[in-house]
Protein backbone atom coordinates (compact mmCIF):
# COMPACT_ATOMS: atom_id res chain seq x y z
CA UNK A 1 0.00 0.00 0.00
CA UNK A 2 1.12 3.48 -0.72
CA UNK A 3 1.44 6.16 1.92
CA UNK A 4 -1.59 8.00 0.56
CA UNK A 5 -3.86 4.97 0.83
CA UNK A 6 -2.65 4.34 4.41
CA UNK A 7 -3.50 7.95 5.36
CA UNK A 8 -6.90 7.70 3.70
CA UNK A 9 -7.62 4.41 5.47
CA UNK A 10 -6.54 5.89 8.81
CA UNK A 11 -8.73 8.97 8.34
CA UNK A 12 -11.68 6.79 7.32
CA UNK A 13 -11.31 4.58 10.39
CA UNK A 14 -10.95 7.63 12.64
CA UNK A 15 -14.01 9.27 11.11
CA UNK A 16 -16.07 6.09 11.52
CA UNK A 17 -14.92 5.76 15.13
CA UNK A 18 -16.40 9.19 15.90
CA UNK A 19 -19.84 8.03 14.85
CA UNK A 20 -19.87 4.81 16.85
CA UNK A 21 -22.52 5.01 19.53
CA UNK A 22 -21.44 4.15 23.02
CA UNK A 23 -23.93 2.72 25.49
CA UNK A 24 -24.89 5.04 28.34
CA UNK A 25 -26.97 4.64 31.44
CA UNK A 26 -30.29 6.41 31.59
CA UNK A 27 -30.45 9.49 33.79
CA UNK A 28 -31.87 9.26 37.27
CA UNK A 29 -35.28 10.83 37.79
CA UNK A 30 -35.21 14.50 38.74
CA UNK A 31 -36.44 15.32 42.21
CA UNK A 32 -37.49 18.64 43.72
CA UNK A 33 -34.18 18.82 45.59
CA UNK A 34 -32.27 18.57 42.33
CA UNK A 35 -34.11 21.57 40.91
CA UNK A 36 -33.45 23.69 43.98
CA UNK A 37 -37.14 24.12 44.76
CA UNK A 38 -36.63 22.94 48.32
CA UNK A 39 -34.33 25.91 49.00
CA UNK A 40 -37.11 28.35 48.22
CA UNK A 41 -39.46 26.65 50.66
CA UNK A 42 -36.78 26.62 53.37
CA UNK A 43 -36.07 30.35 53.03
CA UNK A 44 -39.71 31.37 52.80
CA UNK A 45 -39.49 32.53 49.18
CA UNK A 46 -41.90 29.93 47.85
CA UNK A 47 -41.51 27.28 45.21
CA UNK A 48 -42.95 29.09 42.20
CA UNK A 49 -41.05 28.30 39.01
CA UNK A 50 -38.98 31.15 37.55
CA UNK A 51 -40.39 30.47 34.08
CA UNK A 52 -43.90 31.17 35.33
CA UNK A 53 -42.73 34.36 37.03
CA UNK A 54 -41.03 35.58 33.84
CA UNK A 55 -44.20 34.78 31.87
CA UNK A 56 -46.27 36.85 34.29
CA UNK A 57 -43.85 39.78 34.07
CA UNK A 58 -44.05 39.72 30.26
CA UNK A 59 -47.85 39.59 30.36
CA UNK A 60 -48.00 42.55 32.75
CA UNK A 61 -45.59 44.54 30.56
CA UNK A 62 -47.70 43.81 27.48
CA UNK A 63 -50.82 44.87 29.38
CA UNK A 64 -49.21 48.17 30.36
CA UNK A 65 -48.17 48.79 26.76
CA UNK A 66 -51.76 48.13 25.70
CA UNK A 67 -52.96 50.74 28.18
CA UNK A 68 -50.45 53.23 26.74
CA UNK A 69 -51.75 52.56 23.21
CA UNK A 70 -55.34 53.12 24.32
CA UNK A 71 -54.32 56.39 26.02
CA UNK A 72 -52.68 57.50 22.74
CA UNK A 73 -55.94 56.78 20.91
CA UNK A 74 -57.87 58.73 23.55
CA UNK A 75 -55.48 61.69 23.23
CA UNK A 76 -56.06 61.66 19.48
CA UNK A 77 -59.82 61.57 19.98
CA UNK A 78 -59.70 64.40 22.50
CA UNK A 79 -57.55 66.48 20.16
CA UNK A 80 -60.00 65.85 17.32
CA UNK A 81 -63.03 66.79 19.43
CA UNK A 82 -61.41 70.01 20.65
CA UNK A 83 -60.00 70.97 17.25
CA UNK A 84 -62.89 73.33 16.58
CA UNK A 85 -62.68 72.82 12.82
CA UNK A 86 -58.94 73.53 12.63
CA UNK A 87 -57.69 71.22 9.86
CA UNK A 88 -54.14 71.12 11.23
CA UNK A 89 -55.34 69.83 14.61
CA UNK A 90 -57.69 67.35 12.94
CA UNK A 91 -54.88 65.92 10.79
CA UNK A 92 -52.64 65.74 13.87
CA UNK A 93 -55.40 63.94 15.77
CA UNK A 94 -55.84 61.47 12.90
CA UNK A 95 -52.10 60.73 13.06
CA UNK A 96 -52.35 60.12 16.82
CA UNK A 97 -55.32 57.79 16.40
CA UNK A 98 -53.73 55.93 13.49
CA UNK A 99 -50.47 55.51 15.41
CA UNK A 100 -52.36 54.31 18.48
CA UNK A 101 -54.36 51.75 16.49
CA UNK A 102 -51.22 50.43 14.77
CA UNK A 103 -49.44 50.25 18.13
CA UNK A 104 -52.39 48.46 19.70
CA UNK A 105 -52.46 45.92 16.87
CA UNK A 106 -48.73 45.26 17.28
CA UNK A 107 -49.05 44.97 21.06
CA UNK A 108 -52.02 42.59 20.85
CA UNK A 109 -50.27 40.36 18.33
CA UNK A 110 -47.09 40.38 20.44
CA UNK A 111 -49.15 39.53 23.54
CA UNK A 112 -50.83 36.62 21.76
CA UNK A 113 -47.53 35.35 20.37
CA UNK A 114 -45.63 35.57 23.65
CA UNK A 115 -48.52 34.03 25.57
CA UNK A 116 -48.64 31.08 23.17
CA UNK A 117 -44.87 30.56 23.16
CA UNK A 118 -44.52 30.82 26.93
CA UNK A 119 -47.42 28.42 27.53
CA UNK A 120 -45.90 25.91 25.11
CA UNK A 121 -42.45 26.21 26.71
CA UNK A 122 -43.78 25.87 30.24
CA UNK A 123 -45.91 22.86 29.28
CA UNK A 124 -43.01 21.22 27.42
CA UNK A 125 -40.47 21.71 30.20
CA UNK A 126 -42.60 21.17 33.30
CA UNK A 127 -41.48 18.11 35.21
CA UNK A 128 -43.88 15.65 36.78
CA UNK A 129 -42.59 16.02 40.32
Amino acid sequence: MSKLSVYIAFILVAACAMFVLTPVLAADPITAGDLGLSYGAETGLGTKDIRTTVAQVIKVAMGLLGIVAVVIILIGGFTWMTAGGNEDKVSEAKKWIFSGVIGLAIILSAYALTSFIINQLVNATTSTI
